[in-house]
């Protein structure tokens, strides 16, 4: 019964604010990656977690707001910014059916692509998709080598609440390019974000609608006015050095007539919309994993027909709605249903097959934690390679101390990568490294390493000290390097690997998931440790072996 009372408070307090206005409530969320089952918040408390109550929890909220608003004042909006199954396994594993059962059970209204729905491939996602009850949009992904949208999307919605026509327009990170593999997206482009979204501003403005909503998988910057004032107050940044797509504070600021927008992508939550200075557009954000419901009560005046405010539901963190199971009691019906599918996902998961003898966390000093050690440490034993490495946001979550299950591994790695090693020179070695601390980057996970790394010197010359396998880095020796196919790919900046020959890549059937649960089960107890492999030294001299080596590389 609490969640009943702190809505119906909510609802009375809101009433009281506002009047006879028109109230839209716009729930939404982003990135729930398969997070509609009930699981233990250990990222609040690892001791004692908290629990989430997932889609049930959810959808208690939802109905609460919906069955209390007075539909000729008062009418609402259930909006979801993409990234909807990958990550946990009651989506991955029915390729996210499940969470497509359960949107059309508690009645979504719309939903833009993510990135991470390409992961499958397309084939999969067109089959997942057509099971929705509700449109898919987005705006800017189109046939391969055309301009013509894809059938299986479309760029906007408009509909009809409070006597309002309200238009909203889908929009896909072109970032997707470069996150996902070449096969699995190999039919689509993405067009520009920014100039696909004002074509289609620009046509629902012209049918005369009276509100835009852009529902966007692409997320506002972690400190939004640092680096607002360094895009829009610096006139030393060139548009040229962009190398991802556009953000959503770009685009509210860049595209004309947008009224709110709804982002993701990033998985950082904000408790109060970020306000565009120029264009007064709102950006919403929730975190992700489905840990909450974002809520905003848009207030609209009804003569001009126009956004004159909005309040938040002020229960806890501004607009987002933490979904606490001990706050919001899960519906019934539709808990009993993800529980179904759950164990179905779900069956072999909770099997152990080892032990961590310490809490193995992703706390750490720079680019070293102790599960990302864990992890190459599991690649480089598996290939036998003398170096490994992934990069920094490829794991999600951590061991804690005790009996380790499958579900702890796939937390750890939900996603599907392979391993795969690589046979190159040392100068090519170097220059992967290099590659991810020139600029503002900051390392990789590795194995198999001792690197020092001095930023204050100029990009691509920034390592002082390189040891591979206890033996000081020779130029032209040839290195076994384990990483995943992800990054052979290109991702996460590393174009070059891109240019290693077919001939010199060993593809391994075998999943890093399972190198991962084969690494624990012969090593169990299994541990790690912070050591020399990566350090920081901005005072570091480059040691005479590797000068040496680097006068034969310019010889």
């Amino acid at each position: 019964m609490r969640n009943k009372l702190l809505v119906l408070l909510l609802l009375l307090t809101m009433s009281l604010l506002f009047g006879d206005d028109l109230i839209l409530d716009i729930m939404f969320t982003n990135d729930i990656h398969g997070g509609i089952d009930r699981y233990p918040a250990t990222f609040m408390n690892p001791d004692f977690p908290p629990m989430l109550g997932g889609g049930g929890t959810a959808a208690s909220y939802i109905k609460d707001i919906r069955n209390k608003a007075k539909k000729d004042q008062r009418d609402n909006l259930l909006l979801d910014a993409g990234d909807f199954f990958q990550g946990h396994p009651i989506g991955t594993m029915s390729e996210g059916r499940s969470v497509i059962t359960y949107m059309n059970a508690i009645g979504y209204d719309l939903m833009t692509i993510g990135n991470h729905e390409f992961d499958l491939g397309e084939d999969v996602i067109k089959k997942t998709i057509a099971g929705a009850n509700f449109p898919i949009l987005s705006c800017n992904i189109a046939k391969k080598g055309t301009n013509e949208l894809v059938d299986y999307v479309q760029p906007y919605k408009i509909i009809e609440k409070l006597g309002l026509n309200i238009a909203v327009i889908g929009v896909t990170t072109v970032d997707t390019e470069q996150m996902s593999f070449p096969d699995n997206i190999k039919g689509v482009d993405f067009l520009s974000a920014k100039d696909q979204l004002q074509k289609y501003v620009d046509i629902v403005r012209e049918k005369g609608v009276d509100l835009v909503i852009v529902l966007g998988h692409m997320g506002l910057p972690y400190e939004p006015q640092e680096t607002y004032d360094y895009r829009y107050s610096n006139s030393k940044v060139k548009k040229e050095e962009r190398r991802w797509g556009y953000d959503a504070q770009e685009l509210a600021h860049e595209v004309k007539g947008i009224d709110l927008f709804f982002g993701g992508h990033m998985h950082k939550g904000f408790g109060e919309p970020w306000e565009d200075p120029l264009t007064h557009s709102l950006v919403f954000q929730g975190y992700a994993y489905g840990s909450n419901v974002g809520h905003v009560m848009i207030k609209i005046d009804k003569d001009t027909k126009t956004i004159s405010g909005f309040e938040p539901p002020a229960i806890r963190e501004g607009v987002l709605v933490t979904l606490f199971e001990d706050e919001f009691m899960p519906d019934p019906e539709i808990a009993d249903t993800i529980l179904k599918m759950q164990k179905i996902a779900e069956k072999g998961m909770d099997e152990i097959i080892g032990e961590a003898a310490i809490n193995i966390t992703r706390d750490g000093s720079g680019p070293q934690n102790l599960i990302g050690n864990l992890v190459c440490e599991a690649m480089k034993e598996y290939t036998k390679a003398d170096f490994a490495f992934i990069n920094l946001g490829g794991i999600r979550d951590e061991i804690l101390k005790g009996p380790i299950t499958y579900r702890n591994v796939f937390n750890v790695m939900p996603f599907d990568n392979q391993v795969v090693l690589i046979e190159v020179d040392g100068k090519f070695l170097k220059d992967i490294i290099e590659t991810r601390v020139a600029g503002s980057r900051h390392g990789l996970r590795t194995a198999g390493i001792k690197v020092i790394i001095n930023r204050n010197r100029e990009d691509f010359n920034r390592i002082s000290e390189l040891i591979i396998g206890g033996e000081h880095w020779k130029s032209d020796k040839i290195y076994k390097i384990a990483t995943s196919d992800f990054l052979l790919q290109g991702n996460a900046g590393l174009a070059l690997l891109t240019k290693i020959p077919e001939s010199k890549i060993t593809r391994y059937e075998q999943g890093l998931r399972e190198v991962i649960v084969e690494y624990i089960k012969e090593n169990s107890p299994v541990s790690a440790e912070i050591d020399d492999r990566w350090k920081r030294d901005d005072s570091s001299n480059i040691t005479p072996e590797l000068k040496n080596e680097l006068k034969k590389v310019k010889n």
